[in-house]
């Protein structure tokens, strides 16, 4: 196993992002923490992110990282900071350090952090600046998805609670979505993720869609391996993203991890990268009809796949199975 230092963050990198309606510099950060309360207890089908925990990581360290993120901050306009699990958590970012971080941004006109609801008190809110800004990953509006498929230890009334705490509070809300939790076929993942966005958009200023990236230690991975599991297809993202053109006052967004992978949303070789470069452009020109128009020999298969596993009821990685056959 490597060696983690304790007194450095995961990983800290500057990428582009949007506030109030205008692009943005951000500087993102993850620290290394004890990790989710959630994953000692099993944790979501999809999350790694627990390998990177630790225990014995206190006040001291994460002080520690908070110097070295700073070392590399100049004054971007957004902060993103994220842990393995809730910034919220008082067990896993102590409230003493919480404040230490957040007031150390004071010139950023956006904070933005993580939580599961349970964390998003109106006590927890209550003491945070008022440029901060607070992510739930809802994943998905289906009950069933979020507990069959997703296990992600919550359901909807829990996010609607936080959501409305954070509504209520008058900070800015970035709800995350799953794009295709295991057991979904592609048209069911298309559609309730659509449903999703729906359910999301009054809470929400932004919302991610996040099409699921196979991670390693997961029970994901070990269906994706066997072949009992497929990455969405950026088709389908677009699909969902369409759906922009009825949320005026929410910004619909993707930067997805691993795209163009195996692991990743993909569709082939031929495509990806000219299709990610829309999707890229999409993000903060939130102009739909950037989505439509494309073309690819794939898109056919993609087209017999959104009917061919309905037909066999089945979400297994039909192309690894049937080869060529797929194309009808």
């Amino acid at each position: 196993m490597k060696s983690l230092d304790l007194n450095r963050p995961v990983t800290i990198w500057k990428e582009d992002d949007v506030v109030d309606g205008k692009k943005e510099k951000a500087l993102v950060a993850i620290f290394r923490t004890r990790g989710c309360h959630w994953s000692r207890k099993g944790g979501c089908s999809m999350c790694g992110y627990n390998v990177e925990s630790l225990e014995g990581i206190g006040a001291p360290e994460l002080t520690a990282q908070l110097e070295a993120i700073l070392s590399r901050y100049e004054g971007e306009g957004m902060v993103k900071l994220y842990t393995s699990g809730s910034f919220l958590d008082p067990l896993e970012i102590p409230e003493e350090v919480r404040d230490r971080i957040l007031s150390s941004f004071d010139n950023a006109k956006q904070v933005l952090f993580e939580s599961r609801p349970e964390f998003v008190t109106p006590e927890a809110l209550q003491h945070l600046p008022d440029h901060s800004a607070v992510a739930l990953g809802l994943e998905s509006a289906s009950d069933k998805v979020l507990r069959c498929s997703v296990r992600k230890g919550f359901g909807t009334k829990d996010y609607l609670r936080a959501a409305e705490a954070v509504n209520s509070r008058g900070l800015p809300v970035r709800t995350y979505l799953l794009l295709k939790p295991p057991y979904l076929t592609e048209s069911a993942a298309i559609n309730d993720t659509l449903r999703s966005v729906r359910f999301a958009a009054p809470y929400s200023d932004s919302i991610s869609i996040n099409p699921l990236n196979v991670q390693k230690e997961t029970l994901v991975e070990g269906l994706w391996r066997r072949g009992d599991y497929r990455p969405p297809w950026i088709w389908s993202l677009f699909e969902v993203l369409k759906s922009k053109a009825e949320l005026p006052g929410v910004r619909l967004f993707s930067s997805p991890s691993g795209a163009g992978t195996q692991r990743g949303v993909h569709n082939c070789p031929d495509c990806d990268r000219r299709l990610l470069d829309v999707l890229e452009k999409f993000n903060f020109e939130q102009d739909v009809e950037l989505l439509g128009g494309h073309h690819c020999h794939c898109r056919k298969e993609w087209d017999s796949l959104v009917g061919l596993e309905e037909l066999m009821r089945t979400s297994v990685d039909v192309s690894r199975h049937l080869g060529d056959e797929l194309v009808l």
